[in-house]
């Protein structure tokens, strides 16, 4: 992969768009690609953090498991996004473990080159602290979403979220996310019969259409008002 071609996706992510010239630079500068297989693991949880990532091709699964061993997925990480970096800054391991989906290419920063970023850069810290908002705000808007919204609207929210990052992935207008019922299911923790069930009834009032593999969102306006809280 070029280096106008990881800038072109990095640049994708409104964080890292609004980072001076020079910070962006040296991200670009100290950061060294990184391919994963399909299901290989990045890390643990409780594993010591290691380095800053960004998902350049394909994507990680970022999930915890219960005592009786059933994976409860919190997202997808997808191209343009970093992650990783709470860890860093804390010194705690990690909270979560990140799986690729399909084959992944990342970017690493790692953990003695971010660290190093502080003491160069007197406004890095600034925009990590940004970032961090980021992650809060994204936190509390999860917390509204599985305590407020029936299992209905959290389904809508998902996909609404899913196409919106889609569509500013791939900077152009599409209908259609491609998604299994199994994996919106591990999203809201719930089962596939229920999403099913769900998707069923979002299909008979042509919010949606059901393709195999796809989604094919019809109505987004609908859409998004069923994911209000």
């Amino acid at each position: 992969m070029q280096a106008n071609q990881i800038r072109q996706i990095l640049s994708q992510n409104p964080w890292f768009a609004s980072l001076p010239e020079s910070l962006a630079d040296k991200l670009l500068e100290k950061g060294k690609l990184k391919v994963l297989h399909n299901q290989q693991i990045l890390h643990q949880k409780n594993d010591l953090a290691d380095g800053f990532y960004c998902v350049l091709s394909g994507r990680i699964r970022v999930s915890n498991f219960t005592v009786e061993g059933k994976e409860l997925v919190l997202t997808w990480i997808q191209p343009g996004n970093w992650f990783g970096e709470i860890s860093l800054i804390d010194g705690q391991p990690r909270t979560h473990d990140g799986h690729a989906e399909d084959t992944t290419t990342l970017l690493k920063v790692t953990k003695s080159a971010f660290e190093q970023m502080f003491k160069d850069h007197h406004d890095w810290s600034q925009h990590i602290m940004r970032l961090l908002c980021q992650r809060v705000r994204a936190t509390f808007n999860l917390i509204d979403e599985t305590g407020c919204l029936s299992l209905k609207g959290q389904l809508c929210k998902r996909l609404s979220l899913l196409h919106q990052g889609l569509e500013e992935q791939q900077h152009t207008m599409t209908d259609e996310l491609a998604i299994s019922q199994d994996a919106l299911a591990q999203l809201i923790h719930s089962s596939r019969q229920t999403v099913n069930k769900i998707l069923q009834q979002l299909q008979n009032e042509n919010v949606i259409n059901l393709k195999y593999g796809k989604i094919v969102i019809l109505d987004r306006n609908a859409l998004e008002a069923l994911s209000q809280i």
